[in-house]
């Protein structure tokens, strides 16, 4: 199936966001401004934005406003609330659950990658306040060691991200040497290729380990030469494929994670895995449906088992931009499958 990977529109996402931040949800194409702002979201537009190479002014200003709000959502001891009603009042009282991984991963990017550099001088402020902190949950531990591997880039004796990433290695656990189940989860849940992708960041044996766990995930994830995500509730061993409802966060993570995985490891897996996951959002999947909505430039909620969902929440449109934005590189890289390319030689964000 040949696609055509368009480029990026950041239309949609305008059009979700206002003076105080993105809401969650929409209506087809139309916000649904009584839902308010969630953190987990606004954390996320900013990591895309932080993404974007050249972003124009108006782009730049989004992130401006996100990183505004995602400070505001910060507690004096690092935590975060996460939801907000469009009367701008907090819903929650701040913890450490799986927005303050996606605010940590936001941060770091943006205190990474963002060309303003007052965004960066804030971005690390609030990254450092908050990666003191620690949770058990593997997800929200993979989020922010994320960010801290965006912060590790550039600053590589950085103390605190350097314990952070450690520590969600530990928290993530030991990888079975179980070839049916190589999984350190009884059950796949949500974005599951985030566990991967760290392991895949820390290096060492931990890099060997995310590697093996991101091979056997594509290969289960891969049907009839497509993805084939892990649904919304989850899959077990025994569970069959396909199965629904299918979000878009799993094929962002997907992309996410073959990405990092390009940049240690010349195998071409990763290349054919990344490919695969943006072409999930342009109709290479089980429904054979796109997500992307060219019109709009948002991104639909989901694959279910009689089509999709048609609302473009934010989540849903941020994993488009997410996929397309690697699809953009994955373009320039002189073809769909470049054997033979070396570890580190794809294009990064910043190339």
């Amino acid at each position: 199936m040949s696609i055509r990977r368009p480029t990026p529109s950041f239309a949609h996402l305008h059009r979700l966001s206002d003076d105080v931040g993105l809401f969650e949800h929409a209506e087809h194409s139309t916000p649904r401004t009584s839902h308010g702002y969630c953190v987990d979201d606004v954390a996320r537009g900013l990591l895309v934005i932080c993404r974007e190479p050249a972003a124009p002014t108006d782009l730049l200003h989004l992130a401006e406003r996100y990183l505004a709000f995602v400070v505001e959502a910060q507690a004096p001891d690092g935590a975060f609330r996460n939801r907000r009603r469009a009367d701008g009042r907090w819903q929650d009282e701040p913890s450490d659950g799986d927005w303050w991984g996606r605010a940590l991963w936001g941060l770091g990017t943006a205190a990474a990658r963002s060309p303003l550099p007052s965004m960066r001088e804030t971005a690390l402020w609030c990254f450092e306040n908050g990666a003191h902190r620690r949770t058990r949950w593997p997800r929200a531990m993979a989020f922010a060691a994320l960010g801290a591997a965006e912060i590790l880039r550039v600053r590589p004796d950085h103390s605190a991200a350097r314990w952070l990433l450690h520590d969600a290695v530990v928290t993530i656990g030991a990888v079975p040497t179980d070839p049916v189940w190589p999984w350190p989860e009884p059950r796949l849940t949500y974005a599951n290729a985030a566990l991967a992708e760290t392991l895949i960041a820390a290096g060492g044996d931990a890099s060997a380990d995310g590697l093996r766990m991101l091979a056997w995930l594509l290969d289960r994830e891969t049907r009839a030469g497509h993805l084939s995500c892990t649904p919304v509730g989850g899959a077990g061993p025994h569970d069959r494929t396909p199965a629904f409802d299918q979000q878009p966060i799993e094929a962002a993570a997907m992309a996410d994670a073959c990405a990092r995985a390009m940049t240690v490891s010349a195998d071409p897996r990763w290349e054919r895995g990344l490919a695969s996951a943006v072409d999930w959002f342009l109709g290479a999947n089980d429904n054979g449906l796109p997500l992307h909505d060219p019109s709009t430039g948002g991104g639909r909620d989901g694959l279910t088992a009689s089509g999709r969902n048609e609302n473009q929440g934010a989540e849903s449109t941020l994993a488009l931009l997410s996929a397309l934005q690697h699809g953009q590189r994955l373009d320039a890289a002189d073809g769909p499958v470049l054997a033979g390319r070396q570890p580190g030689s794809f294009p990064t964000f910043d190339e």
